[in-house]
């Protein structure tokens, strides 16, 4: 069952929604705050967000921001801000659909389902960089057909990675996405964790593939 995530402060209109979702078998869980809904995406996965604008603790459009530094689960904004340039800014800042309130709960559905369809389209559920394979179903991760037995943490930071290839991740985006813990800049949990990670892929292989960048974190080395 697809998982949504429906962040919308007004309690009736939130309620009503919610309702529609679980009659058309999707399963929902309710946010009515920006805060409460990035404590929801840092503790579950979800196939689809609809999003509020005018929202307590941080605002739909710094929420949106901030989330896609690190996902790209599929986003419907839901306002009452029916200008075209609100639509657009949305849009290019990494909305991937737009509906004004007031709205009928029959097109809602549609585009939840649209966005659904898309999605399913584009999972991927290996990864890889050369030799290296991650099954993101199976929890595996291999090397030159070789199984490595990584822990919990280790298996996320590598599926991080593997991910967004080329991008450069801080010490705090990696605590932030492998744990659920609040991240304290001195600890030294995060270099323990690639240094095991390297060790065990060595083991097989010279070839590196986490590559170090001073003074700023780590990414794949392609």
């Amino acid at each position: 069952m697809h998982k949504i995530l429906l962040v919308e402060d007004d309690a009736n209109i939130n309620n009503m929604i919610f309702e529609t979702l679980i009659k058309n078998d999707l399963s929902c869980t309710q946010a009515f705050s920006g805060s409460e809904a990035k404590l929801c995406v840092k503790n579950e996965h979800y196939d689809l967000i609809l999003l509020d604008l005018m929202l307590p603790g941080i605002c739909g459009d710094v929420f949106l921001k901030e989330l896609r530094t690190y996902s790209k689960v599929p986003v419907i904004v839901v306002s009452a801000k029916d200008e075209l340039d609100s639509k657009v800014d949305l849009l290019t800042t990494g909305a991937d659909d737009y509906i004004t309130k007031p709205f009928e709960l029959k097109e809602l559905v549609a585009r939840v389902n649209v966005q659904l369809r898309r999605e399913n389209n584009q999972t991927i559920s290996i990864l890889s960089c050369k030799d290296l394979k991650l099954s993101k179903n199976t929890f595996e991760v291999m090397l030159n057909d070789i199984e490595i037995n990584m822990t919990k943490q280790e298996f996320k930071i590598l599926e991080l990675l593997l991910t967004y290839p080329n991008r450069v991740f801080s010490k705090q985006d990696i605590y932030d996405y492998a744990w659920d813990e609040y991240f304290i800049g001195e600890d030294k949990t995060i270099n323990v964790h690639i240094s095991n990670i390297r060790n065990k892929i060595k083991k097989i292989t010279e070839d590196e593939y986490i590559e170090t960048v001073w003074g700023v974190g780590f990414k794949l080395k392609l």
